[in-house]
């Protein structure tokens, strides 16, 4: 590629994003289908989620479609199954849909058993494009933000907010960050690797204050 075209390239990558009335139109049908729905354990509304992993991929240089799809990342597996994502399709078009399957790991209710389920999901990512390996990425780290957070506030018992409790949990965040990180880094995946160190290293620390004996046993 010639220097004039890498300039080019780079001067398009640096244009803002125009999210347009597209995106107001996502953002309010995400709120419509989450509406009532809070995060784990908490009274935060859900779509703050929503909005913190849309967030977080247009800081990662996500186009549209991609922010889109990080605002309907959940809809299908907590909004109503397969029949959802037929209608995110119709609404947003095939490539915010096909973001939006890729983020699902269940469209069916009840869902099917935690680690199995999971276990699929991870293979799937293995498959999965880049599109979807991004907003995935900041699905899972905003997540992991918040069990860090929860964790420095409430220690141990925050595991009990989880299918997976401590151990499946921590399994799974550490599995995800493998797999991410088997492609190409970006700033949400350097940042989805620090924050499964720092909780590791949190979680050991309390670990090991608990078997510490007593001053004088």
């Amino acid at each position: 590629m010639s220097a004039s075209n890498k300039k080019r390239r780079a001067r398009e990558a640096r244009r803002e994003i125009k999210l347009g009335p597209r995106f107001l139109r996502a953002f309010e049908f995400a709120a419509e289908k989450h509406s009532g729905q809070v995060r784990k354990a908490s009274t935060i509304p859900y779509i703050a989620h929503l909005m913190g992993v849309a967030s977080l991929v247009l800081e990662a240089g996500g186009d549209v479609d991609l922010a889109i799809a990080a605002l309907l990342h959940d809809v299908v597996e907590d909004c109503g199954g397969a029949s959802m994502l037929k209608e995110v399709r119709r609404r947003f078009g095939t490539r915010v849909a096909k973001v939006v399957d890729g983020c699902t790991d269940a469209d069916t209710y009840p869902k099917p058993p935690w680690r199995g389920r999971k276990e699929t999901y991870i293979r799937h990512l293995g498959r999965a494009d880049a599109d979807t390996r991004l907003v995935s990425a900041a699905d899972k780290l905003n997540n992991i933000r918040s069990i860090l957070s929860d964790f420095r506030a409430i220690g141990e018992s925050v595991w009990s907010r989880f299918n997976g409790g401590r151990e499946g949990t921590l399994w799974y965040y550490r599995t995800l960050r493998a797999q991410f990180l088997r492609h190409k880094w970006n700033r949400i995946t350097r940042d989805f690797d620090l924050a499964v160190k720092e909780l590791d290293f949190l979680t050991r620390k309390r670990t090991q204050k608990r078997r510490k004996p007593a001053a004088g046993a």
